[in-house]
């Protein structure tokens, strides 16, 4: 890999103002071939930079939030972050890694960067961003009368920086591409070190929802984000696997009562413990709002997500005291069905299936299961029935369903580029993390099946 020469070190300053037309530094320039901001951005074809860095040369000694400085260990993470904020504050989009997914970043100031994002997604226009500081200190700076709500201060202690999003009064300062017209903008404060440190290193706080195309699994893997928008932005940086997974938390502190408007990595048990969030709700679940849904202020409420090409079926997990994977020699409960299912299925025609697991229990699935590891770190089930078209991949234990929000996305993408015709997913209890999974799988699958608990016998 050819790494870039150094750039100059970015200004900062103290206080936000809205972007102003620039052009883009060489390397994004000679990828665009066009390196004027001063027009609606059109179609035009980049040849993508594709630069890696290691999370762990970027660290925060400091637990203090006000405004906290990297300390970077490595030249090479230095010059990578430089040339990425010189094409972010140029008003172009990077594809960075997060602590969720993979998010496709631009200056949250700069209306024409904004909306370089919802062009090379081709996302909806109806659909808000969430912006993502690096500081107490620039979230201050962007807020209407410069002031964090007092009803946030025990979430943020508890779980900023982490995958916690929060909305707050919308000031002037935020263009309408990010929030659609709300009145309010969603924001968070990111742990991943790579985003913290771009965001210090651009001074400016930056809009970024996943960078995948609008409508399909989220990416967790630079490669999903090369797979969906290489040629279609300048830059993307790999920072490896995401831990979570799944998006945000994204939480309305200013209803009453506060609402959970999409579950994520900050589970609804963990947030009703917060002083002030014991009477919090989640959307879809304890209450609905048509109005809202039809002009959002948050992603994820609106369209349908996260949904490969291949069709996706949800068999919903049932609880019972004893479930078993086998009876004998014939698999039942939710795998059981799913075996069924596929038969059914082969008589129309359909070859080939992918089954994303979830139930083991103290043994895996059959006698003859073995485990492959690719070389792209991908690891799926293999026996006997992947010569009959059946491919099987691990998300891990329903028990523990922050190891499934993890491979949930990775597992749909893989599935998905091995041509199946049909994936299904074996549901989990919406306990804790569950929750999001479960929220995320709903809106993926065209169509979902519920058992009988005699289907566990």
């Amino acid at each position: 890999m050819t790494h870039p020469s150094p750039s100059a070190p970015s200004t900062t300053t103290n206080t936000l103002t809205p972007a102003t037309n620039s052009t883009l530094p060489a390397a994004a320039a000679v990828a665009a071939g066009n390196g004027s901001t001063a027009a609606a951005p059109t179609a035009t074809a980049f040849k993508t930079i594709l630069e890696t860095i290691d999370p762990a040369t970027i660290t925060y000694t400091s637990t203090d939030l006000e405004d906290p400085v990297p300390e970077i260990s490595q030249s090479h993470t230095r010059r990578v972050l430089d040339q990425a904020a010189q094409i972010l504050r140029a008003g172009q989009v990077v594809g960075m890694p997060t602590e969720t997914v993979y998010g496709l970043a631009s200056n949250a100031l700069d209306s024409i960067a904004a909306q370089r994002i919802f062009k090379a997604k081709n996302r909806p226009q109806d659909n808000p961003l969430i912006v993502h500081v690096s500081s107490l200190k620039m979230l201050r700076s962007m807020l209407k009368d410069n002031t964090i709500p007092d009803v946030y201060d025990d979430l943020i202690r508890a779980y900023w920086p982490g995958p916690l999003t929060l909305l707050f009064p919308r000031s002037s300062l935020i263009p309408n591409e990010i929030t659609c017209g709300q009145a309010t903008v969603a924001v968070r404060f990111p742990s991943h070190p790579i985003t913290r440190a771009l965001i210090s290193a651009c001074d400016r706080p930056l809009a970024a929802p996943s960078a995948n195309s609008s409508g399909k699994p989220s990416p967790t893997l630079a490669s999903h984000v090369m797979d969906d928008l290489s040629g279609k932005i300048p830059m993307v940086i790999d920072g490896g696997q995401c831990s979570f997974g799944i998006e945000s938390t994204v939480v309305d502190g200013l209803r009453v009562p506060p609402a959970i408007l999409r579950p994520g990595g900050v589970t609804f048990e963990q947030i009703r413990q917060v002083k002030g969030m014991d009477k919090v709700q989640v959307y879809k679940k304890h209450f609905t709002d048509a109005a809202m849904e039809q002009a959002p202020t948050t992603p994820g409420m609106k369209y349908r997500h996260y949904s490969p090409e291949a069709e996706v079926v949800l068999v919903e997990y049932i609880k019972t005291e004893d479930s078993p994977v086998l009876n004998g020699s014939v698999p039942t409960g939710q795998y059981g069905r799913i075996l069924k299912e596929i038969e059914m299925l082969k008589q129309e025609g359909k070859k080939r299936f992918g089954i994303l697991r979830t139930s083991f229990t103290t043994a895996t699935p059959s006698a003859t299961v073995a485990v492959t590891t690719h070389q792209n770190g991908t690891t799926h089930l293999q026996d006997d029935r992947e010569d009959e078209g059946v491919i099987e991949f691990p998300l891990g234990q329903g028990s523990k369903p922050e190891d499934v929000a993890r491979e949930l996305f990775r597992g749909l993408r893989y599935l998905d580029d091995q041509k199946v015709d049909c994936i299904f997913v074996e549901g989990i209890s919406e306990e804790d993390e569950g929750l999001a999974v479960m929220n995320r799988l709903r809106k993926a699958a065209s169509r979902t099946i519920s058992l009988d608990p005699t289907e566990f016998l």
